[in-house]
């Protein structure tokens, strides 16, 4: 029998192969690690104000701890799934398309991206539908299903043209290297001027709208398409040029959402 492969005789491959296995433990505990300190001063805040301002025990605690730990998981699983797919398939892409050379096909992919992760934002499907519940209760829309079923579809796709349509802006800013606060400050004035003459009832959606859009789904390849543009073509700093699609991807629904409310 070789000494390696004897349990009873110490030798220095099997420390090797025991490092080696303990460094692949602590690599794959790692985002386990970061989720649970992401969670930490959530869980005692809460714990805080339960315990000592409100002094009232934790209701159903176990039921609790069982939904922290899958929630511990799911982050954990959702923030390496984004580190190996997500950010690098946006990059790539952004990569090919500028080395392709073909700016047409570079802008309908921004607005097909922008669009479809948009419509598939699990934020912006739960807010859109409250927010045609509410308003069918205030007697905005008529109070069948069929009419709130509309209106929330209706408010689903007016988001996602938006972001669509601020992915097309963002990346034509990054090619042609403009400067991205004038840009913004302009969005934003158009959304003072749009406040003004927006339906009351629709002002709150369309504010929380441009929030919703910058969630789970739609932020990670967002932000890859940008940093990707900026890595391949010459002359663009990653940091300055690269960072900037997620505010036109808030900006944008705020106007649309508003323009919306004044058309329905």
């Amino acid at each position: 029998m070789h000494p390696a492969d004897n349990p009873l005789v110490s030798h220095p491959h099997k420390k090797a192969r025991l490092a080696a296995l303990l460094h692949k433990v602590r690599k794959a505990a790692e985002p386990l690690t970061e989720s649970a300190l992401a969670l930490v001063p959530i869980v005692l805040v809460v714990a805080f104000f339960q315990l000592l301002v409100l002094q009232q025990p934790i209701p159903q605690l176990g039921k609790m701890l069982w939904g922290l730990l899958q929630v511990l998981l799911g982050l954990a699983l959702f923030v390496r799934g984004l580190q190996m797919a997500l950010f690098p398939i946006g990059e790539e892409m952004a990569y090919n398309f500028v080395r392709k050379g073909s700016l047409w096909w570079l802008l309908i992919f921004a607005f097909a991206l922008g669009f479809g992760t948009t419509v598939a934002e699990p934020a912006l499907i739960a807010i859109s539908e409250e927010a045609a519940r509410i308003a069918a209760a205030g007697q905005v829309i008529a109070s069948t299903q069929e009419a709130q079923n509309s209106y929330a579809i209706g408010l689903r796709l007016t988001v996602a043209l938006a972001v669509g349509i601020a992915l097309v802006m963002g990346v034509f800013r990054i090619l042609k290297g403009w400067p991205v606060q004038y840009l913004i400050i302009g969005g934003y004035l158009g959304v003072v001027i749009m406040t003004f003459f927006a339906p009351p009832e629709i002002i709150g959606i369309a504010y929380d709208s441009g929030g919703v859009t910058t969630s789970t789904v739609t932020v990670p390849l967002v932000a890859a398409l940008g940093i990707g543009l900026a890595h391949t073509i010459h002359g663009r700093d990653p940091l300055i040029d690269g960072f900037g699609l997620i505010a036109f991807a808030s900006l944008t629904p705020m106007i649309f959402v508003m323009a919306f409310g004044i058309l329905y």
